[in-house]
């Protein structure tokens, strides 16, 4: 049987919320057992957001305390029989102690999942997501990504990796759409005047493609030392669809 694969990006995205379930957790046991051992109300709240917050820190040390504040009875002298006072820890009723775990665990976990639910439908997720599915060639999971991000946040450098992935899946009216969108809010790509024209001839826009071309042509990437290998393209395709080749 052959397992799914799965990228290092993914692994970890899913890891974050396991990590973060398990403190959760971890922080309401060390709740409940701070109350249970008799520590005071802010002590214990303490402790158990200290294991939420550093559960590597914060809960060695909790066992630590628990150790020396209750240690073992074969630590304890033989010859000592001397009854310890019952209210030497006083621990509250059995309501209380398990009312605040209780109303701490709901309150811990509702935050964590909020905030997840928040964090995994944010605009870096579904970037960060749109990057991943395009490292594993996904077209579909890509473009879909990058549209739910350009639905909370219109911004002109996604609407040009859209139409880039828009282009390479073959939708060139759509790319060109984008691709506009990009240009119209500024996206500072000057590869976008080639990227139009070559859109612009795949929809059978020969003439608006030439004067793309142009444009391009005329741009920094083609006037300096070293040319980008992209205008020498567009010069082809310029003087192949100019207006007067077509005569």
């Amino acid at each position: 049987m052959k397992l799914p694969q799965i990228s290092a990006g993914e692994f970890f995205e899913l890891l974050r919320p396991t990590a973060y379930l398990l403190s959760a957790l971890l922080s309401i046991w060390v709740l409940a057992s701070a109350r249970r051992r008799g520590f005071g109300f802010y002590a214990g709240l303490a402790w158990a957001l200290g294991t939420f917050l550093l559960p590597f820190v914060a809960l060695p040390l909790y066992l630590i305390v628990l150790i020396f504040r209750h240690p073992p009875e074969r630590r304890r002298s033989t010859s000592d029989t001397k009854p310890q006072p019952a209210d030497e820890f006083p621990r509250p009723s059995i309501k209380y102690r398990f009312l605040l775990p209780a109303v701490y665990g709901m309150m811990v976990l509702g935050t964590t999942g909020v905030y997840f639910y928040r964090d995994y439908n944010s605009v870096d997720a579904h970037l960060a997501r749109a990057a991943q599915a395009k490292l594993s060639n996904q077209s579909a999971k890509t473009i879909s990504e990058y549209r739910l991000a350009l639905a909370i946040e219109d911004n002109p450098h996604t609407h040009k990796l859209l139409g880039v992935e828009l282009a390479d899946a073959g939708q060139w009216a759509a790319a060109l759409n984008e691709f506009r969108l990009a240009e119209k809010g500024g996206e500072p790509d000057e590869s976008l005047p080639f990227r139009l024209g070559y859109a612009l001839e795949q929809t059978g826009d020969v003439l608006r493609a030439s004067q793309e071309y142009s444009r391009f042509l005329n741009s920094r990437p083609c006037q300096q030392a070293l040319p980008d290998e992209r205008c020498g393209v567009a010069r082809k395709q310029q003087s192949l669809r100019s207006p007067s080749s077509l005569q």
